[in-house]
Parts: structure tokens; sequence; C-alpha cells
């Protein structure tokens, strides 16, 4: 199995998102994945700019989280909305991981060629979905292969139980086969 990466677009302790993924994380276990589950709020780095870049390079926590995407062969997003869009720090980790640190590196080495898997909920009926919209475009401009299957969930407030499981099974199942894909995707893929 491949290694795979699963991450929340939120720093926010109590996330739904966070809750979320931390379930994918479970079902990609389940399913034999070799997973690493991060927190994108242990990988502090300023607001992108390029005149910063300039003067200073990559921050270290940019490094750090870049070298994480590059050694595995796909990542999980649970994505939070912001404003009908994707998170500012879903946002602004990624485009400085997409930013070249090293001597001949590839361009958009942390993303071309690698499967990514994404869901959303949200307190809101769309559950989170106008942000996968713009995330999914993003990611497919750089290089990367999203699956076809995401999924939202809408009144993240009632969705999950005290045990910070989601409580509906039609939910469930649905998110094991997204979750599913995203696994066997990424090993597809790193075997071409």
């Amino acid at each position: 199995m491949v290694k795979l990466l699963f991450l929340a677009g939120s720093a926010r302790k109590d996330s739904y998102n966070k809750k979320l993924v931390k379930e994918a994380v479970v079902i990609a276990r389940e399913l034999g994945a070799d997973v690493t589950h991060i927190d994108l709020k242990d990988f502090p780095m300023p607001i992108y700019d390029g005149d910063l870049e300039a003067e200073t390079g990559l921050p270290e926590n940019a490094k750090k989280l870049k070298q994480l995407f590059i050694e595995h062969a796909g990542f999980f997003i649970a994505s939070p909305e912001y404003n009908s869009s994707i998170s500012p720090l879903l946002k602004n980790s990624l485009d400085w991981i997409s930013r070249k640190h090293e001597k001949d590196e590839a361009d958009l080495v942390a993303f071309k060629g690698k499967v990514a898997g994404l869901c959303a909920t949200s307190p809101g009926g769309g559950g989170g979905l106008r942000g996968l919209v713009p995330l999914r475009m993003m990611l497919g401009n750089i290089g990367v292969i999203v699956t076809p299957s995401q999924l939202s969930i809408p009144f993240a407030d009632k969705a999950f139980g005290e045990n910070g499981q989601l409580v509906d099974e039609k939910q469930k199942n649905i998110f094991k086969n997204v979750v599913k894909q995203f696994v066997e995707m990424s090993n597809v893929v790193a075997r071409m």
C-alpha cells in the first residue's frame, strides 16, 4: 500500500472537518492504507508574499509540509467552506508548498501525479460543497488527479455523535466509498 496523507483545512480545535478527516483516517487504515494524519495548525506560515519568498525563501514549515506531500502518493482533504471558497489556511498552505526551493526541482513536485480525495462538512444546508468546487479546480490545474467521488455533509452540528463519529448510516456508507475510491485510485496511480 502507498503512503497517504490526511488533513483538514481548518485550524479550529473542534472543527467539524477535523472530525470528518479523523473518520477518513480510520476507514483508510481499515482498508490497509499507510496513513499519515497531520494538523495544518502545526505548520504555521506567514501569508504568501513573493517579496518575502525572494528575500528569505520558503519558511521552514512550508519545507516540512511540502516534504510530507512529496513523500505521499495522495492526500485526502476535509475542507471547510469560507465564503463559498476554501479556507485561507488551506489556500495559503497549498500556495507555499507549490513554490520551488531546491536547485533543479521539478515544477509542482508536491502535487503533479498525486491523487486527492475531497470531502467537506458545514453547519449549513450545502455542507461545504461550494468550497469543494474551487478546491477541485485548483488541484486539477496544478496536476493533481482528483477522485470523481466526494462528499459534503450538511448540518454538521447534528451530523456527529458524542464520540465524534457520523451518526447517519447512509452518510457513513457513502463516506466509506469516497475514502475507498481515494485509496484504490492512489494505489493504481502509484503503480503507473
